[in-house]
């Protein structure tokens, strides 16, 4: 399988640790120190966490998972909230030049992850 990527330097290891592994449904696969990784199937994701002393400024603007329908978004949405999560929703808004359904969450150091789903392009 291929993975993408990402790398996070984190505030609070525990708190971000807690997030994503309840953003995704999964255990970490690695734990060392102040490095955590995660291995997601649906997205094939390579997660990893690292704890760092100094955080400063926004390095982000929004990570997210793009889904194959309405219904996807929904289901997401829903299990998310089922564990805690607060998902602020937007429906049928024009976003990137589609019109899109998704939702947002936050995690501990303020990076928005969108679950989405697009229905059609506009110019």
């Amino acid at each position: 399988m291929t993975y993408v990527h990402i790398g996070l330097h984190v505030k609070c290891l525990k708190e971000s640790r807690a997030f994503y592994e309840r953003f995704f449904g999964v255990t970490p696969v690695k734990e060392k120190g102040n490095y955590v990784k995660f291995l997601t199937d649906s997205p094939a994701l390579n997660l990893t966490l690292k704890e760092v002393e100094t955080f400063e400024g926004k390095q982000i603007n929004h990570l997210g998972v793009q889904v194959d329908s309405a219904a996807d978004v929904l289901f997401h949405k829903t299990r998310l909230e089922k564990v805690g999560f607060f998902a602020r929703e937007e429906m049928d808004v024009n976003c990137c030049h589609a019109i899109q359904d998704k939702f947002w969450v936050t995690d501990p150091n303020g990076i928005e992850w969108e679950y989405f789903y697009t229905k059609e392009d506009v110019e």
